[in-house]
């Protein structure tokens, strides 16, 4: 129970904009053997959704930030986030498990306010799909 833990919380915390590695902690475990693959493939989608969810949630409240000192992106880098979430749209979701670029996509689309449904089928499609290939290929390599 408690390698399912681990792997959803470094799951969630890897989507969200902490550094964490939540691949390293699945190969780990895949590696181990001591536990069902699909059991590891939903903790590890489930965590990392959750953080993108949390993500989302954030940016649908962001903007009421917008002029305070503090806010972590100026208006220009805002408004280049939302010209290129209008020009490729909730599509864009798909690459939300990519590196540096994901995690802001999944801010950006609370921001441009994603209905929650596409959101999160979008962004499942993705990591679960990403997590799916990273253990075909440890389990092939094994």
């Amino acid at each position: 129970m408690t390698a399912y833990l681990v792997l959803f919380a470094s799951a969630l915390v890897a989507a969200t904009i902490l550094p964490m590695q939540s691949e390293a902690v699945l190969v780990g475990l895949l590696v181990a053997g001591n536990h069902p693959v699909a059991a590891l493939l939903l903790m590890a989608t489930v965590g990392n959704v959750a953080g993108s969810v949390i993500n989302w949630v954030l940016g649908r409240y962001l903007l009421r930030f917008k002029d305070r000192r503090w806010f972590p992106t100026s208006d220009r880098q805002l408004a280049r986030a939302q010209g290129w979430y209008h020009r490729y749209g909730r599509w864009s979701l798909l690459g939300s498990w990519l590196p540096v670029v994901g995690d802001p996509l999944t801010v950006v689309a609370g921001v441009m306010r994603e209905p929650f449904g596409s959101f999160l089928a979008l962004v499942t499609l993705a990591k679960g799909v990403r997590y799916l290939v990273l253990a075909a290929l440890t389990l092939a390599w094994l």
